[in-house]
């Protein structure tokens, strides 16, 4: 009979086979330095994926997004860093980055620790998102003539932006939405949002509406932790 030293590689337990995990680490500067010239105080590039998702002759009604990225103490991240995804006005995402084009769908912003410390978005409000159409997008359904294809194309998410967000604490971005305060019957609809049973939680992902130099911007507040946390998804 063999001994412990001569046993097969079946013979072993199972935690000594599996691989471990990478270690993770956080967003620090290398971050900004990289993604977000401006932020860091560098001199940027000719071209840069920044915060001005769209042009002025960009189709839609032009909005500016802003917020904060606040700690579970309370205070103010001042060095997070944030990417935008987004469906144009028409719901639909523009998947091809292209600087020439009125629209993209992706962006980046930063706050710092100047102007309070507000992340910013120049962009316009987008459509409505039909669930299938993100089906198609990444194959989740490939018979469209299936009764699970019928059922969930009758859904629509509510206009929002996905938010990744990147700061020094956090092993793994954090994923969340903004969505808007006055699409209220398309929130209450939304099949995503009302996964949030609680109507308190939902609340933190509603961006409050404001008027400034005849322009709407809508603000929301970022919580990392604490009171009032932000609804982050696992995507």
């Amino acid at each position: 009979m063999m001994g412990n030293d001569n046993m097969q590689p079946n013979t072993q337990p199972c935690d000594t086979l599996l691989l471990r995990e990478t270690a993770s680490q956080t967003a620090g500067p290398y971050v900004h330095i990289g993604l977000a010239l401006a932020a860091a105080g560098n001199p940027t590039r000719d071209e840069e994926i920044w915060n001005e998702m769209a042009k002025d002759d960009a189709e839609g009604e032009h909005i500016e997004v802003v917020g904060t990225v606040i700690d579970g103490n309370g205070d103010l991240v001042r060095d997070a860093f944030i990417e935008a995804w987004q469906a144009d006005s028409q719901g639909i995402y523009q998947r091809e980055f292209d600087l020439e084009k009125p629209f993209n769908s992706f962006g980046r912003t930063a706050t710092t620790f100047e102007h309070g410390s507000e992340w910013t978005l120049k962009t316009i409000k987008p459509g409505p998102v039909a669930v299938d159409a993100i089906d198609q997008e990444h194959g989740a359904i490939d018979d469209k003539d299936s009764y699970l294809a019928s059922e969930r194309s009758a859904k629509v998410m509510a206009p929002h932006i996905s938010l990744s967000i990147f700061a020094r604490g956090i092993n793994i971005h954090l994923q969340t939405r903004l969505y808007f305060e006055d699409e209220t019957e398309a929130n209450a609809q939304c099949p995503v949002l009302s996964r949030i049973e609680s109507q308190a939680r939902r609340q933190t992902l509603i961006a409050k509406r404001e008027e400034t130099d005849g322009r709407a911007r809508y603000r929301l507040n970022i919580r990392l932790q604490g009171d009032d946390e932000t609804v982050f998804f696992d995507f």
